[in-house]
């Protein structure tokens, strides 16, 4: 399997640590994007969502093999095997086929936002 592929691992390699700073028992993380500081512009046009999704998001898109290639390829980046977190990855493939149990809410695309 082409990591490039591999849903756990589309991300920044230190991203895959941030389970471990959750308190015990947290069951829900709200996340969001906004634009920085600076920017050129006043307002960002909300664009692309729908392709994301459609293309990391529907269906089943967590497998046995993209957790154990996602394991393996943790334990080289960072030396310690014990810094994926298989034991999440293995809940979402057994217990939702797969599929990430994700709400996501967003403003429709196309809007432009200040």
């Amino acid at each position: 399997m082409d990591t490039r592929d591999n849903l756990p691992l589309l991300t920044d390699g230190y991203k895959l640590t941030h389970y471990a700073q959750y308190p015990v028992g947290t069951e829900a993380v709200y996340s969001y994007f906004e634009s920085r500081v600076g920017a050129t512009y006043s307002e960002t046009t909300f664009f692309g969502l729908q392709y994301i999704l459609k293309k990391h998001f529907v269906g089943a898109v967590v497998s046995e093999e993209a957790i154990d290639v996602a394991r393996d390829f943790c334990a080289a980046y960072f030396g310690n095997a014990g810094m994926f977190n298989e034991k999440m990855w293995r809940h979402i493939l057994k217990k939702h086929g797969g599929r990430l149990p994700v709400r996501i809410r967003a403003v429709p695309e196309g809007v432009a936002i200040p």
